[in-house]
């Protein structure tokens, strides 16, 4: 689960940097695409108008996987593993002993009249 979890760290941390960079690369609406892009822009890789809807949609699909991360991140810090009731789903429990002059004390729960002599000490005033 850690590994996941680091992972998962990594991709968020990634995809959070390559939204910055895109996002400081795109040019504002006022601006030129010579301004972005040097001056020959329509013979660029992208074409005219190419460039600035590959930034726009990288853009978009590094802010999903940011989001999706963050989801994710969310749940697996949320998700808290139950402790094992055993083979059966319930908890064990220990015997219980029949009451009798045979049964020991630990087992019974009840100490012996002779075990704990009464003092006048003891009593609480």
């Amino acid at each position: 689960m850690l590994y996941l979890k680091t992972l998962i760290i990594v991709v968020q941390l990634l995809s959070a940097l390559g939204v910055i960079g895109l996002v400081l690369l795109q040019h504002g609406k006022g601006a030129d695409m010579g301004a972005a892009f040097g001056s020959g822009a329509s013979g660029s890789l992208f074409g005219a108008t190419g460039s600035a809807n590959f930034l726009s949609r990288t853009t978009a699909v590094l802010a999903a996987v940011f989001f999706v991360t963050t989801l994710a991140l969310t749940y697996l810090g949320a998700y808290r593993s139950k402790p094992s009731a055993g083979l059966l789903g319930a908890v064990a429990t220990a015997p219980v002993a029949a009451s009798g002059a045979s049964a020991p004390a630990a087992v019974s729960g009840a100490l012996p009249a002779s075990a704990t002599p009464a003092t006048g000490n003891d009593v609480p005033k």
